[in-house]
Order: C-alpha cells, then sequence, then structure tokens
C-alpha cells in the first residue's frame, strides 16, 4: 500500500490500471486495496447485494518515458477529454474496468512533463480530506485523491549524449572554422595564460662550464677573441 503518512514518493506514475483481484496484480504495481479508514476499497461492490465482482485500482512508478499527468473521473456517457486516454479494461483479465464512471489517464513524454502525478488514494465518502492532494470525482461513494508535484528534468541534453564523439569533433571543428572565417576571436582554455621560461634555465648549471673533452677545448666568447683576434694593421697601411 502507498504510504500517505511519511515522506511524499519520489517518482511520479507512470501508469494506471485495474485489477480484479488483490491475487492478480502485476509485477510492480500498487494496489489501492484500503480507503485511507481502512475499509474496502473496492471500486465495483454493490450496497444493496454481495457481489462476487471486485476492481481495485493500481499504479506503478516504473521508470520509464512516459509519466502520468493527469486523472479525471467522468460518466460513462461524458465526452471523453482531448488528450486523455480511459481506463477500460483490467489489466489481468481484460474484463470492464468500472461501471458508471469512467477514469481517464493523461500520459506525456517525462522529458516534456513540467508536472506529474505522484501518488493516488481512496477515500471514504465526507470523512477527511488529504492534505496537498485533489478528488477527481466519485466512484462507488469513494472519492478519488491525487497528488501532483514537479518533475525533475535531467540537465545533459539526450541528442547530444547519443551523438558519436566523432560527428562531436567534427561540430566543434566545423564551429571553429565558421568563427575564424566570420573574423571573430575564438577564445581557448589557455586564452589570458602567461607563458615565460622557468627561472632554473637562466642560470648556468656547473656540469655546462668550459671542459676538455678529448682534447677539444670548448672556450667562451671572450677567449675565441682573444686568441684570434687580427688587426689588418698591413692591409690598411697598403691601403693607404
Amino acid at each position: 500500500m502507498p504510504d500517505v503518512s511519511g515522506e511524499p514518493p519520489s517518482k511520479p506514475l507512470s501508469s494506471v490500471g485495474v485489477v480484479t483481484s488483490l491475487a492478480k496484480v502485476p509485477d510492480g504495481y500498487y494496489v489501492v486495496a484500503q480507503t485511507t479508514d481502512g475499509s474496502d476499497a473496492d471500486l465495483w461492490k454493490d450496497g444493496l447485494f454481495k457481489s462476487k465482482v471486485t476492481r481495485y485500482l493500481c499504479f506503478t512508478r516504473e521508470t520509464g518515458r512516459d509519466v502520468v499527468v493527469d486523472l479525471k473521473l467522468i460518466d460513462v456517457k461524458d465526452v471523453l477529454p482531448e488528450g486523455f486516454t480511459p481506463v477500460e479494461e483490467t489489466l489481468d483479465t481484460k474484463e470492464a474496468a468500472t461501471r458508471k464512471r469512467r477514469l481517464c489517464v493523461k500520459i506525456s513524454p517525462h522529458a516534456a512533463a513540467e508536472t506529474a502525478v505522484f501518488d493516488i488514494q481512496i477515500v471514504a465518502k465526507s470523512r477527511y480530506h488529504l492534505v496537498n492532494y485533489t478528488c477527481i470525482g466519485e466512484i462507488n461513494n469513494m472519492g478519488v485523491w491525487y497528488l501532483k508535484g514537479d518533475v525533475l528534468q535531467r540537465r545533459s541534453s539526450p541528442a547530444a549524449s547519443d551523438a558519436p564523439p566523432s560527428a562531436e569533433r567534427r561540430t566543434d571543428e566545423k564551429s571553429d572554422y565558421e568563427r575564424q572565417s566570420s573574423g571573430s576571436y575564438a577564445t581557448t582554455a589557455l586564452h589570458d595564460v602567461p607563458f615565460a621560461v622557468s627561472e632554473r634555465f637562466y642560470q648556468r648549471p656547473e656540469q655546462m662550464r668550459p671542459v676538455n673533452l678529448m682534447g677539444i677545448t670548448i672556450k667562451s666568447l671572450a677567449e675565441i677573441e682573444e686568441e684570434f683576434h687580427y688587426s689588418f694593421s698591413a692591409e690598411r697601411s697598403i691601403a693607404v
């Protein structure tokens, strides 16, 4: 049974149905077997004669692509509300789900839903009202109430996550090319990051000082200038 006294459910309803027996509830479904005061929540029973026919409301919160966004209870002769689907057959035996009244369900894709139905309760007539719940009407002298709430959407885009990595890269490259062609400035992750040579490279390590390797002496620029300096004095005297 759904909990009406504790915390509100965290998942919206994804499907609503009717079963003929408490022993034939589909896997993953909750059955509303009792009213909020503990009475039998049979939607079919006759007040004058004991009937062997029973109908119980059930629902599931199994995660799927669709959620239940609204419910309506109408007379069998009323025009079906736009966007709603009637619960006409039982889930277990495919018999008529209800009589005199029809339960109608409105389904929407989860990604497009802003609000949805999170819980359903059945209340004995004129007993008390459920806080934060809304009554959609009466069936078999019992009120059907539902709880609505906001639907939390995932922030990531399914279209983007389903695209192959190569397609994403091609899209990014095309965007960069278009920005450069249009003359706009494209920034990168290294934009405004200063580039500088580490200070450790400014000092000459000890092992880099002039050494004699295999008879080859490595000389400094000053030593080379001093040893091989030529004044060109003879050439200047001849020219004069």
